[in-house]
């Protein structure tokens, strides 16, 4: 078995989720999400990352806004829309279901 690449399959799977949390409460520059995440060792690329923020924006739970740095052109920043905030919330509740399912076949508790 490669777990390797079994390894980068869940990584995969669960982006979007670290995406949303990275963006909880805090607006983000895209960099500062890469940071944040690679910090945890979830590595993510910009290519990988743009485009998901791109469909997290078009499925309407994230919006960004324009601001002027003083490094260069301006940044677009990342928030979490009313609807990004409810669906952070159900994947919260998805993500304790299948760390209880995890555990208790983990500890034979069945």
């Amino acid at each position: 078995m490669d777990t390797g690449s079994k390894k980068a399959q869940l990584r995969k799977g669960i982006l979007e989720y670290c995406i949303l949390l990275t963006l909880q409460g805090d607006d983000c520059y895209s960099s500062d999400i890469i940071e944040t995440l690679k910090k945890l060792d979830m590595i993510v690329v910009e290519g990988t990352l743009y485009p998901l923020l791109t469909r997290l924006k078009n499925s309407g739970l994230l919006s960004y806004r324009w601001e002027e740095s003083t490094q260069g052109p301006p940044r677009k920043y990342y928030s979490l829309t009313k609807e990004g905030e409810k669906a952070l919330s159900e994947l919260d509740k998805s993500w304790i279901e299948i760390t209880e399912v995890i555990n208790t076949l983990k500890n034979k508790n069945i």
